[in-house]
């Protein structure tokens, strides 16, 4: 038996961190530019660039719930490294779409490419953290994704308006090449299964697909997906409707500088306090930035808003992670757990935007995120009423490094 580290900053920590930090900087990168790139190059309408941008959530959706199923059978180690050659070579796929229906096909397995590696990242990661720091410890892991999305979008801008379509995915195929190789480097810890623990994930039954016990959690972060993405599909229309474009593009800036500055003290919260210490006030402070969107008419408030939005659904994304880890007993479930959470995120932020895109039928901009401000609310109540919160910890688990 191979027992955790005892110190949070171990090189395996540190290494699967940065290697999820450019799985999803290439993620977010290619997300601002491919509806872009759809309607310019392939004279896609407005609707066909919409689903090339969404389907790929789709892919991502399948990803985690057949990987998160399989993850353990098949090893971390081989998901690690032949996801990241297989996210690699559909990135490359990139060069050669000649149609928007080839377009469609290769955002899918792209996103199949990536869930299947930030499936793989986010199990591996856990048996790094120190048993008594797994709020600490994922606060920390869970900035490489929201840096990432920051610095994603921010990258993918800037290329956009100064190189073409070529040179992007030449840059993010050399970037996937770099964490491909990382992933053949590095020395993933596989978990040893007993028999009875083969045969329940052999199985087709429900349970090896979801796990239940964060069923509930992963309710939650559906919502909590939802109202976000209201932000990640309409801030850049919103910006020009209020004339604020210019202070719109530092919005993400304000995001990730206070999820960095802010992530080791919610961690240690988390870890000395419990879940309810950190999951309160991640509800109030996104429906304050929300509702601050909603009345903005100045760059200061925009920021603002921006950085109660960190406070917000970045606090939530990353203590819903340590939620599960507290859930889960068994680390043969700790894969079907973390697939389970990302499904309900990634659902919440795949269906908002055609959700509260509907309601600009009947409603503005202003009303959208006033709606939206109204959702992290309903999952304060819901997690007051049906939430218990539990003080059981991932115990020692049986490990061989490969």
């Amino acid at each position: 038996m191979e027992e955790k580290p005892t110190k949070l900053f171990n090189k395996g920590f540190i290494s699967i961190t940065l290697i999820n930090f450019v799985v999803y900087l290439v993620y977010y990168l290619l997300m601002v530019i491919i509806a872009v790139i759809a309607q310019d190059q392939l004279h896609a309408t407005l609707g066909q660039a919409g689903l090339a941008s969404g389907i790929y959530i789709i892919g991502t959706l399948l990803a985690r719930l057949f990987m998160g199923k399989v993850l353990e059978l098949w090893g971390r180690k081989g998901m690690l490294r032949y996801g990241s050659l297989f996210y690699l070579l559909t990135t490359v796929a990139y060069f050669f779409i000649p149609n928007i229906q080839v377009l469609y096909l290769v955002r899918l397995l792209n996103g199949f490419g990536y869930g299947t590696v930030s499936t793989a990242t986010n199990a591996i990661v856990t048996a790094y953290i120190p048993n008594a720091k797994h709020g600490e410890g994922i606060n920390y892991y869970g900035l490489s994704t929201s840096l990432a999305a920051a610095i994603g979008p921010f990258i993918g801008m800037i290329l956009l308006n100064t190189a073409d379509f070529k040179v992007i995915i030449g840059f993010s195929a050399i970037l996937i090449l770099i964490t491909t190789i990382a992933s053949f480097v590095f020395p993933v810890k596989n978990i040893v299964l007993s028999k009875e623990h083969q045969a329940t994930l052999q199985s087709w039954k429900l349970e090896s697909f979801i796990e239940k016990k964060v069923f509930f959690i992963s309710f939650v972060a559906f919502f909590m997906g939802l109202a976000y993405s209201s932000v990640l599909a309409f801030l850049s229309s919103y910006a020009k409707v209020i004339d604020l474009v210019t202070a719109s593009s530092y919005f993400f800036v304000v995001y990730a500088l206070v999820i960095t500055a802010t992530r080791p003290m919610t961690g240690r919260i988390f870890d000395r306090k419990g879940e309810d210490a950190v999951m309160y006030p991640s509800f109030l402070f996104l429906t304050a930035g929300l509702f601050l969107l909603s009345i903005t008419h100045a760059s200061w408030m925009l920021l603002l808003a921006g950085a109660f939005i960190g406070l917000g659904y970045g606090t939530f994304m990353s203590n819903g992670q340590a939620v599960c880890l507290k859930y889960v007993r068994n680390h043969h479930r700790v894969g079907i757990a973390l697939s389970t959470y990302f499904i309900g995120l990634d659902l919440g932020l795949g269906v908002g935007p055609y959700l509260l895109g509907e309601l600009q039928n009947f409603l503005d901009f202003s009303g959208v995120y006033l709606f939206a401000g109204a959702i992290p609310i309903f999952c304060l109540i819901i997690y007051k009423l049906f939430y218990h919160p539990t003080k059981n910890v991932l115990g020692q688990v049986n490990m061989e490094e490969n």
